[in-house]
C-alpha cells in the first residue's frame, strides 16, 4: 500500500532537484563553448566556502553512512559508533593535504580530472589507463550500493516495491546529473547537506523522546544484549587492530578518493578553502554522530529487525508523523544522491577527457564541430552509466555497507600513493606509480577474496603498505622525473 503522506513530500524534494539541474544546463549553455569541459566536468571552478564544504560533506556521506553504517550500528552496537567516529576530520584532512597545492597545479596544468593531473605528473599513458580502468570499476561498484540504498529507502517508506523505487531514484539521477552537468552535482550538494542535517536532528529528537530518554533506551539495549554497550560489540566484533585500521580506510584513505581529491580542484580561492575546512569538520562529526547513534538508539525500538539497513526508514516511520517523516526521509535521500552524482560525473569525465580527448581525438577541443561531439558524448557517457549501475543494482545483498567500503578500498589502493607522493615527492615516477598501481590493485583483491582480516586489521593496511613500498622502491631504481615536470609542479 502506498504511503502517500510520506511520498508527496519527497516528490516535492526530487522536483526541486530536477529544477537545480535543469537551472545548471541553462547556465552552461550560456558557457563559451570553448569552456564546456571545465564547466560540464568541473563547474567553472567557482565553488564557495559553503558549497565546497557541503559538497564534499555530501559527497562523502553515502547510503553506507545513512543507511548501511546505522545498520551495522543497529547490529554491532555504540562499538560502531565510536568507529564511525574516525571519520571526524576527513575533509579537514583532505583540504589540508590537497587543498591549496592540488587546487594551484590543476590550474596551471589546467587539470579537470584527477587522471589529468596523473597524466601530467608522470607523462605517462598506462598510468592513465590503469587509473581510468580503475576508476570505472570501482565507480561502478560503489553507485551500486548507493542505487541499492535508494530504492530501498523508497520501497520501506512509500510502499511501493523496490524496482519501482529503484526506477523512480535511478531515473531522477541520471536526468539531473546528465542534464547539469558537475555545477548541477554541486548545487544539489549544497541543498541535500542542508536537507541531511536538519534530518538527522528531527531524527534523532524523534527516536530518544519515542524511547523515553536515553537512559530508558540504554536499559533497553542492556536487556537485549549487554555487548551493545561495549566498545567492542557482540562476540568481540569490533577488535582494537580493526578500530585502528578502520581508520585508515574512511578518514585518512580519503584522500585518495577521486570524488573527494576532484574537490579540491574547484574552489573560488583560498579563503574559501579555509572556511570549508571548519564547515565541513563540523558538519561530518555532526551527521556521523548523530546517524550512527540513531541506529544503535533503533535498537531498543525495533528489536526484531533481520536486515540492518531497514532501521533507518522504519524508525523514521515509527517516530515522525508521516508527513515530517516525508520531508526528513529526504536527508538519507539526499545523502545517496549527492555521492551517485558526483561519482557519475567523474566516471564520465573519465570516459570523455581521459580517454577520448587525450587518446582518441586531441583536436576535438580545437573546433566547433568537436566541441559539439565532446557535449553529446559527455551526456551520452553519463546516462549509459547511470543505466549500467541501474541494470546492476537489482537482486541486492543485505548490508550495502560493504559494497561501498569494497569500493572505498579499491580506489584508495589505484589513487591514494599517486596522488599524494605526486604532490609532494619529487622522486615519484610512472614506474613505481605503475608498479604501485598494479601491486595495490591486485593485492586489494587478494586481500579481500582470501585473506578477509590481516593481524586483526581492515585489508586496506597491508594493501596500502604494499602500494607504497612497491612505488617507493621501484621509483628509486628507475630514472627520475624529467627536470620539465619539476619545474612545472615545484617552480613558481
Amino acid at each position: 500500500m502506498t504511503n502517500f503522506s510520506v511520498l508527496i513530500p519527497m516528490i516535492i524534494y526530487l522536483a526541486i532537484v530536477y529544477w537545480l539541474g535543469f537551472y545548471s544546463n541553462k547556465i552552461r549553455k550560456n558557457t563559451s563553448k570553448d569552456g564546456f569541459i571545465e564547466e560540464y566536468f568541473l563547474g567553472g571552478r567557482s565553488m564557495g566556502a559553503f558549497v565546497l564544504a557541503m559538497t564534499l560533506v555530501a559527497t562523502y556521506a553515502s547510503a553506507s553512512s545513512f543507511i548501511g553504517g546505522p545498520g551495522v550500528a543497529y547490529k554491532m552496537g555504540f562499538g560502531w559508533v565510536l568507529l564511525a567516529m574516525v571519520q571526524l576530520p576527513t575533509a579537514y584532512l583532505t583540504l589540508g593535504v590537497l587543498g591549496k597545492k592540488f587546487a594551484i597545479i590543476s590550474r596551471k596544468i589546467k587539470a579537470v580530472t584527477i587522471n589529468d593531473f596523473l597524466r601530467e605528473r608522470y607523462r605517462s599513458k598506462v598510468v592513465v589507463m590503469i587509473g581510468s580502468i580503475s576508476l570505472i570499476i570501482f565507480f561502478i561498484a560503489g553507485m551500486v550500493a548507493q542505487f541499492i540504498g535508494g530504492a530501498r529507502l523508497f520501497e520501506t517508506v512509500t510502499g511501493l516495491s523496490y524496482n519501482t523505487g529503484l526506477v523512480i531514484f535511478a531515473i531522477t539521477v541520471i536526468i539531473y546529473t546528465t542534464v547539469g552537468g558537475f555545477r548541477a552535482v554541486t548545487l544539489t550538494d549544497a541543498v541535500q547537506g542542508v536537507i541531511m542535517i536538519i534530518g538527522t536532528i528531527a531524527l534523532l529528537i524523534g527516536t530518544i523522546n519515542y524511547g523515553g530518554g536515553i537512559n530508558n533506551i540504554v536499559l533497553n539495549l542492556k536487556r537485549i544484549d549487554p555487548d551493545l554497550l561495549t566498545p567492542y560489540g557482540p562476540n568481540s566484533f569490533i577488535a582494537k587492530p580493526f578500530i585502528l585500521s578502520f581508520w585508515v580506510l574512511v578518514c585518512f584513505g580519503v584522500i585518495g578518493l577521486p570524488q573527494t581529491a576532484i574537490r579540491c580542484m574547484g574552489y573560488r580561492d583560498s579563503k574559501s578553502m579555509h572556511r570549508a575546512m571548519i564547515i565541513g569538520t563540523f558538519v561530518i562529526g555532526f551527521l556521523m554522530l548523530g546517524m550512527h547513534m540513531i541506529g544503535v538508539f533503533g535498537r531498543a525500538i525495533i528489536p526484531d529487525l533481520t536486515i540492518g539497513d531497514k532501521v533507518m526508514p522504519e524508525l523514521t516511520l515509527k517516530v515522525l508523523n508521516p508527513v515530517f517523516a516525508g520531508i526528513f526521509l529526504a536527508g538519507p535521500l539526499a545523502a545517496i544522491m549527492s555521492t551517485i552524482d558526483s561519482q557519475l560525473i567523474l566516471a564520465a569525465a573519465t570516459i570523455v577527457k581521459d580517454l577520448y580527448i587525450n587518446y582518441i581525438n586531441p583536436n576535438a577541443e580545437k573546433c566547433e564541430r568537436g566541441i559539439n561531439v565532446l557535449e553529446k558524448l559527455s551526456v551520452y557517457s553519463t546516462a549509459i552509466i547511470g543505466i549500467i549501475v541501474f541494470l546492476a543494482s537489482f537482486n541486492p545483498p543485505n548490508l550495502i555497507v560493504w559494497i561501498n567500503l569494497f569500493a572505498f578500498g579499491g580506489l584508495q589502493a589505484a589513487f591514494l600513493w599517486p596522488i599524494i607522493l605526486g604532490l609532494y615527492w619529487k622522486r615519484a615516477n610512472a614506474a613505481g606509480v605503475i608498479a604501485s598501481m598494479i601491486s595495490g590493485i591486485g593485492s586489494y583483491f587478494y586481500f579481500v577474496s582470501v585473506v578477509k582480516r590481516f593481524m586483526g586489521m581492515h585489508v586496506i593496511v597491508p594493501t596500502l603498505g604494499i602500494a607504497l613500498v612497491t612505488l617507493v622502491i621501484v621509483s628509486l631504481i628507475t630514472s627520475p622525473p624529467k627536470d620539465e615536470i619539476i619545474q612545472i609542479f615545484w617552480e613558481e
